[in-house]
């Protein structure tokens, strides 16, 4: 059955419900394995590490993965990829159910995952790129971040539920029969097209990571675009990645309820945004939707949070910071979708993820050594500057890292409508408005 050919979006609605429930399993995998590693040794950092692990290798081999990507069918790159984080996490619940399940085991497994993620992610983007009609790609755009963000409100909740019922086998299990419903919808209903590539050349290593930068060098709008991610990517995983959590618990003397409660509003005003956009009712040239979206979401999120004294105050900056995050997407979609030809899409979307999100990594590892050792103990110091930015700050523990916020605020704004500016940026909304004539 062709259900994306029989009633057009249907077959991407399909798609995106399964994998959502996959995406949960997992989310929740992940969630509480992060509990466990942190319990077995009291260590943030070895939290930490279980990120970097994820991204290093999905960075590097996003590199190298665009041109197989391009050859072959999407379909069956991301079945093999499902595949093998499933059977990633088999293993994992084999040595936890042996009592052999060590720290060192989920950073394997996280490497592995990250190498797959490379193929998968880039494979799934030039899918929906498929499925989707191109009039409905922002609306695609807004489901996928509604779906993301109903994630990081709900895997908490679900995945410690389940836990406290069946512990963490419990979790793993329910994991293992997301994926396979998700691969099974993926494999018996699911159609993807798929244009013939031809006779398939042996190539070099690096022919794919070539043709991907020549492409976004001779695209300057682009190549800005991807820049300018990267800087915001950046900014943002300084702060709300490991940051956020230790400043709220510091200035409320460890209160874990205002906590959850700040970090869930995140996700709701992420899941709102998502539904605006997946509405349609909300119309705007790409460009717009990407750099004011961003900017309003540094300025008053981050200074919200920076400034914010009680959990009313944090509550609504959490839900302007949000909000905006899923225009930035659609708006990337959008530019993305119709600036790059089908053919080419595979090795375009590996090499602009590498690019794109090889700054999350960095940001988060100096943002807790920024925390650490630079701004707290710069608080603390009793200097006349820490007395006068402590009055808008407040002082006392916490009050360094709400001074990251602050500057983050004012660097990501600075920088969103810097790159809002640019005129091959510009550029790109006059050739989306020619592209409709």
């Amino acid at each position: 059955m062709n259900l994306n050919k029989k009633n057009g979006f249907t077959g991407y609605i399909i798609f995106w419900l399964s994998q959502s429930v996959s995406q949960l399993g997992s989310a929740m995998t992940g969630f509480a394995l992060m509990i466990w590693t942190y319990k077995q040794t009291d260590s943030a950092m070895t939290v930490s590490l279980m990120t970097f692990c994820s991204y290093m290798p999905y960075i590097l081999v996003s590199l190298l993965a665009g041109s197989f990507i391009d050859k072959h069918s999407k379909k069956k790159i991301m079945l093999v990829s499902d595949s093998a984080a499933a059977l990633c996490t088999v293993f994992i619940w084999a040595m936890l159910a042996g009592g052999r399940l060590e720290i060192w085991h989920i950073y394997v497994v996280n490497v592995i995952t990250g190498f797959m993620n490379a193929f998968q992610q880039p494979a799934q983007s030039v899918a929906i790129g498929i499925l989707v009609p191109k009039e409905l790609y922002a609306r695609a755009s807004g489901m996928d971040s509604f779906s993301n963000n109903l994630l990081t409100v709900v895997t908490p909740v679900l995945a410690a539920s389940v836990s406290a019922f069946r512990g963490l086998e419990g979790v793993i299990l329910l994991d293992l029969c997301s994926f396979v419903f998700a691969f099974c919808v993926l494999l018996i209903f699911i159609h993807i097209p798929e244009k013939p590539t031809g006779e398939k050349k042996k190539e070099a290593l690096f022919s794919g990571l070539k043709e991907g930068i020549d492409f976004l060098r001779k695209r300057k709008g682009l190549s800005y675009m991807i820049l300018s991610m990267f800087l915001i990517n950046f900014l943002s995983r300084l702060t709300y990645e490991n940051i956020m959590s230790p400043m709220l618990l510091a200035r409320t003397g460890g209160n874990e309820q205002i906590m959850g409660i700040v970090s869930s509003v995140l996700g709701i005003g992420g899941i709102a945004g998502g539904l605006l956009v997946a509405s349609g009712r909300i119309k705007g040239s790409p460009v717009k939707m990407i750099y004011l979206s961003a900017a309003f979401s540094f300025l008053f999120g981050d200074l919200g949070l920076s400034f914010g004294r009680n959990v009313w105050i944090w509550s609504l900056a959490g839900l302007a910071a949000s909000i905006p995050i899923p225009f930035v997407a659609a708006g990337q979609r959008m530019i993305l979708y119709n600036r790059i030809p089908r053919e080419i899409q595979g090795r375009i979307f590996a090499v602009r993820n590498a690019l794109q999100y090889s700054s999350i990594p960095l940001g988060i590892l100096l943002g807790g050594w920024l925390a650490d050792y630079v701004f707290e103990p710069f608080m603390k110091g009793g200097s006349p500057a820490a007395a006068f930015l402590g009055r808008l700050t407040g002082t006392g523990s916490g009050s360094g890292m709400a001074l990251m916020f602050s500057c983050t605020a004012v660097l990501g704004a600075a920088a969103s409508i810097y790159w809002y500016g640019n005129k091959d940026i510009r550029a790109l909304d006059a050739e989306e408005e020619e592209q409709k004539v």
